[in-house]
């Protein structure tokens, strides 16, 4: 699978464009061997991962049907087996009051932007009581148009993070009480939106993921497991997919160690020569990996019974 859309501000500063390449070049390879390894290969170019859940309407419509396995590397300033791929939804919340002059009649108004700063202060001091791996983040959106009339439209969006899909249920009616406290302090009404699907952690399939590293091992890669260098926490549609089927999302450095994803220097990074050999050091690892699978039953009966052993969530879609 391969990701290839680019970030509005920083262009390629998440490396889509070396994912897509490694992807598209371990698929052309895997085209000319696939009928003599006794396989077949499907090359998925996923848009909208960055909270568009492409592979999520992919999968919604048959993409993974008669799919075993599947992988894809993900650009990083380290070789890792893994992200840390948590929970994620998204979540708007608009509050509405009551428009009055706040000089001359204040008493009339009922101030919706105080709403989503009491609402934004109650989600702090939830944030003591929520799990070390839960994360919730929010900003403000809308909140008057003048200092002088009392705001009667508030907005503001969040993205709430858990460790499992199963606990970021959990979690997300506390964010909404929170965020409704406000709206009861100051008389104002609210509502709120579950925008979009929730992103699922990602489950790693380790029998899978052994083969990727002892084939990138072999090209001069020391893939390390997150634990043992550092941990790189974020959120990904590719977690859904590994509920679905057995799959890998391995870091491929592409860049220089402590470069950041989401930035300029990153994106600066992604059209380096760093980015030039983790497209085909990725691209020769999958399909490295890929004829592993297809030419050893004992590890296909191995990815299968970890797959359904694992504790995956066929409701995720």
């Amino acid at each position: 699978m391969s990701e290839y859309d680019a970030l509005p501000e920083s262009g390629h500063g998440c490396g889509h464009n070396v994912i897509a390449a490694a992807g598209l070049g371990a698929a052309i390879g895997l085209a000319s061997v696939a009928t003599s390894a006794g396989g077949r290969v499907r090359y998925l170019g996923t848009p909208a991962e960055e909270g568009g859940g492409g592979k999520l309407v992919m999968a919604n419509h048959g993409a993974l049907e008669g799919v075993d396995v599947a992988m894809m590397v993900h650009s990083a300033d380290a070789d890792l087996t893994s992200i840390d791929a948590i929970a994620l939804q998204q979540l708007l919340v608009e509050y509405s009051g009551r428009a009055s002059h706040a000089a001359a009649a204040p008493q009339h108004g009922r101030n919706a932007l105080d709403a989503a700063v009491l609402g934004y202060m109650a989600v702090a001091a939830l944030r003591q009581h929520i799990l070390p791996t839960e994360r919730i983040h929010g900003i403000f959106l809308r909140g008057g148009d003048k200092p002088n009339i009392v705001p009667a439209d508030a907005a503001t969006e969040w993205y709430i993070r858990s460790e499992t899909i199963s606990s970021l249920q959990e979690l997300k009616p506390r964010v909404v009480a929170a965020l409704e406290s406000g709206a009861h302090a100051c008389g104002c009404s609210v509502s709120h939106q579950w925008t979009g699907t929730a992103y699922a952690d990602m489950v790693t399939n380790n029998s899978l993921a052994a083969l990727y590293i002892a084939n990138a091992g072999s090209l001069g890669r020391n893939v390390q497991t997150p634990s043992s260098h550092r941990r790189v926490v974020g959120s990904t549609d590719m977690g859904n997919i590994s509920h679905l089927v057995p799959s890998i999302h391995p870091m491929i450095a592409s860049a220089r160690p402590g470069t950041s994803i989401h930035t300029q220097e990153f994106a600066t990074e992604s059209k380096g020569l760093l980015a030039d050999k983790a497209v085909i050091d990725g691209a020769k690892a999958m399909a490295m990996t890929a004829i592993d699978y297809w030419t050893s039953t004992q590890a296909q009966s191995a990815i299968r019974e970890e797959f359904v052993q694992a504790n995956t969530d066929k409701d995720v879609l």
